[in-house]
């Protein structure tokens, strides 16, 4: 049930667009940019990060002071580059719909895509390396 809602949510976002063709949701990709980032950006104001909390999840128990080091940069990382796509989808809203829906149909997502498996190949080496 709890991934059934967001699915029927988006198709019906996409369903409104595309026969309506309403200017006002091309602010969606934008406004869940912002709302993402607002989410890690205040994260790094707390004593444990957002990314700190999925690691500890994720492990099962408390985590080293250098995996915790790694996370709040991490968090950090995520923050520019959530910035970075929210000034960019924003950008799109203003320009011609075919240009809106590369970037946020498909550019977002492959950056996204991109610096999860950078990521992921960086922190198989960090583990490796900490031996954590």
């Amino acid at each position: 049930m709890k991934v059934i809602f967001p699915l029927i949510f988006t198709f019906v976002v996409i369903g409104v667009f595309h026969f309506t063709h309403l200017n006002a949701l091309k602010f969606y990709p934008a406004l869940i940019n912002l709302l993402i980032f607002s989410i890690f950006f205040s994260s790094t104001f707390t004593k444990e990060t957002i990314i700190q909390k999925f690691a500890r999840m994720m492990e099962g128990k408390e985590l080293p002071e250098i995996v915790k080091d790694y996370t709040r940069k991490l968090t950090y990382i995520w923050c520019v580059f959530l910035m970075f796509n929210f000034i960019l989808s924003s950008a799109t809203i203003f320009m011609s719909s075919k240009v809106w829906t590369i970037y946020n149909g498909f550019v977002s997502y492959f950056l996204t895509g991109l610096l999860f498996a950078v990521e992921y190949i960086i922190r198989l080496r960090f583990k490796r390396k900490h031996n954590v």
